[in-house]
């Protein structure tokens, strides 16, 4: 009896670039959070209505909040953070995206060099390049096995657990799936403390020590945390780990979060009103670092360096230093691409 393929032409059909378990080059995808494709209010909207309707990131229940996003917030809001993301947009695009590229590039390059079969691609979660077609792409190069590396030091269930979801619902959807692996959390690792303390280093050398180094966090809702996310301890394994290695400089460093959202109480100190504090009872130098951004973005070039600065100044500081993301700096992208390596073990 003849058998009939119903559809010849999947995803895998007849495909030798597929390949099967331990052959063809290693696949490497970075993954961050996401931006808008252009400083646009219709592009922030879209970018906005895809971030806010993922149920890991706003944890209410799911009609309740789609009627407040579709009749408040994405009526609202785009029209308000376009003009800030115009504010610092590159001439290559988003900085997330261009210095996410940049890093990729980086690492593919530094991999390659130590003789290793690798192909590495960014995608971010939310926004374009999407994680399914980077995803392809790897497939397409014969990756059949494949590290994800979600680019948040500090795990959370709104970022690192959101692209785990994303990375398996598209591979539910294939037949011929590949090998994985997933990096979940780098926040005490050497590679990266000793990245975050060179910066440090460099922009002493560059502009002095202020009297205190603030470090600063995304914020969470303290209901995460309670419910079991561990990114608040996370942080401050972080912060612990950098305040070994600057010693004496470690005394002058404090721990704050950002970018929180709505009425709900987030994890404290807020990191603005406490630069405003400080500021009125005399304080009038501060170095403010954002280590678990490794890219800088929105939040850390427009919320910290514009929003955060003006608000220390204005309230009576006189010196106000912001000191860049890692980003794609030689030495973050050597330290990286060894962490990533040790991780593919085995694979390689």
């Amino acid at each position: 009896m003849t058998r009939f393929i119903s559809d010849p032409q999947g995803p895998d059909a007849l495909n030798p670039a597929v390949a099967g378990p331990g052959r063809g080059p290693v696949g490497v995808l970075l993954v961050n959070l996401g931006t808008p494709d252009a400083p646009t209010p219709a592009a922030v909207r879209r970018y906005l209505k895809e971030f806010l309707s993922d149920p890991r990131v706003v944890e209410l229940p799911r009609w309740l909040w789609q009627v407040i996003l579709r009749a408040f917030v994405l009526t609202r809001r785009p029209g308000a953070i376009a003009p800030k993301y115009a504010q610092v947009w590159l001439d290559r695009g988003s900085p997330l995206l261009v210095y996410g590229q940049d890093l990729a590039a980086g690492v593919d390059d530094a991999l390659r060099s130590q003789g290793l079969d690798v192909r590495v691609e960014l995608a971010m979660r939310y926004g374009q390049p999407a994680i399914g077609p980077q995803l392809e792409k790897l497939r397409a190069a014969g990756c059949g096995r494949i590290l994800v590396a979600p680019l948040y030091p500090q795990y959370a269930a709104g970022t690192t657990a959101t692209v785990v979801d994303a990375v398996t619902a598209h591979l539910a959807r294939l037949r011929h799936q590949p090998t994985l692996r997933f990096l979940d959390r780098f926040n005490e690792e050497a590679v990266y403390i000793d990245a975050l303390y060179d910066s440090l280093q460099a922009h002493w050398q560059a502009h002095g020590q202020a009297e205190r180094l603030v470090l600063s966090f995304h914020g969470l809702p303290q209901s995460c945390v309670r419910q079991g996310d561990p990114y608040f301890r996370d942080c401050q394994r972080t912060a612990a780990a950098l305040r070994a290695r600057l010693g004496a400089d470690g005394a002058r460093l404090h721990v704050c979060f950002q970018s929180r959202f709505g009425a709900a109480p987030w994890l404290q100190p807020y990191t603005q009103p406490t630069l405003e504090a400080w500021a009125r009872a005399g304080v009038a130098s501060v170095d403010v670092l954002c280590p678990g951004f490794l890219a800088d973005c929105l939040e850390t070039l427009e919320e910290i360096n514009l929003a955060c600065r003006h608000a220390f100044l204005a309230a009576g500081g006189r010196e106000f230093h912001y000191v860049p993301c890692l980003n794609a700096q030689p030495g973050w992208v050597r330290g990286f691409s060894d962490l990533l390596a040790r991780n593919l073990v085995g694979w390689i």
